[in-house]
């Protein structure tokens, strides 16, 4: 189960093709996961749109919170927290935290984006450490991806086989995220059924993931490209996670009645 959280929190991001529209989020957007590991309810995460300053610009500044609960936590303590501040206009991020307690695994790692310099200021607070490392250009972190692709990525003209690609900054290196689109799949879930964007996202196979395809992820197929469900063939077992509650949506959830 190592691990699960920062899953939920990468792959919310990847949802589309590019072309601006109007805005898809707002603050006050809150999301709640549910995540199950094999048959066992694993853990809850959330996501949540709040108003901030940092250097005296105003952002957006998300948060996410990921616990393991009832039994699974007898065996599996986990206690993630992650932070990012963006740009409201542009999506850019300006800070990212990510503090996390896996199992007795932790990170504690705030990261600043100098984009005069084009650097990544990773502080390690566990470690007592600071470095700096170079950024891609359009560059995002792993939350801020997510309200970034929404806001700047249409799939209206989106075709089967079509894949996206990202420039991520995570921990301390550059990567690309590339991701296929699978069609459209009308998927039942508690609210209802719901249509929805099918995605293949590419990992590399050999630590959690059993192989290279081992996931994937579906968003509503309205304007708010919404995280619906994320399904992953583990290394050891499987895992699901359910969009369980929302609020604070910016347009219509769209729900097909029979």
């Amino acid at each position: 189960m190592k691990h699960i959280l920062s899953i939920i929190f990468l792959l919310s991001c990847f949802v589309g093709q590019a072309q601006k529209k109007q805005d898809a989020f707002e603050t006050g957007e809150w999301f709640k996961f549910r995540i199950h590991y094999g048959i066992i309810n694993a853990s809850y995460a959330t996501l949540e749109v709040k108003d901030g300053s940092l250097d005296g610009k105003n952002v957006y500044h998300v948060v996410g919170n990921g616990k393991t609960t009832g039994f699974a936590s007898i065996f599996f303590k986990v206690n993630d927290n992650y932070e990012s501040y963006f740009d409201k206009k542009t999506g850019k991020p300006y800070k990212f935290i990510r503090n996390i307690d896996e199992g007795g695994h932790t990170k504690n790692v705030e990261i600043d984006f100098d984009y005069k310099k084009k650097k990544a200021l990773v502080n390690n607070k566990k470690h007592n450490t600071k470095s700096e490392y170079d950024i891609e250009k359009n560059v995002q972190d792993m939350v801020s991806a997510f309200y970034y692709l929404r806001n700047n990525y249409d799939v209206t003209k989106i075709k089967e086989g079509e894949e996206v690609v990202l420039n991520m900054f995570f921990d301390k290196e550059n990567f690309k995220f590339k991701l296929k689109f699978l069609g459209r799949e009308t998927m039942k879930t508690k609210f209802g059924k719901v249509p929805c964007l099918k995605f293949r996202p590419y990992v590399q196979a050999g630590r959690v993931f059993k192989e290279s395809e081992s996931l994937t992820l579906w968003v509503s197929d309205d304007e708010n490209r919404v995280p619906i469900r994320i399904k992953a063939k583990l290394m050891v077992g499987s895992l699901k996670a359910d969009l369980d509650a929302f609020k604070g949506l910016k347009h219509p959830f769209k729900i097909l009645v029979d």
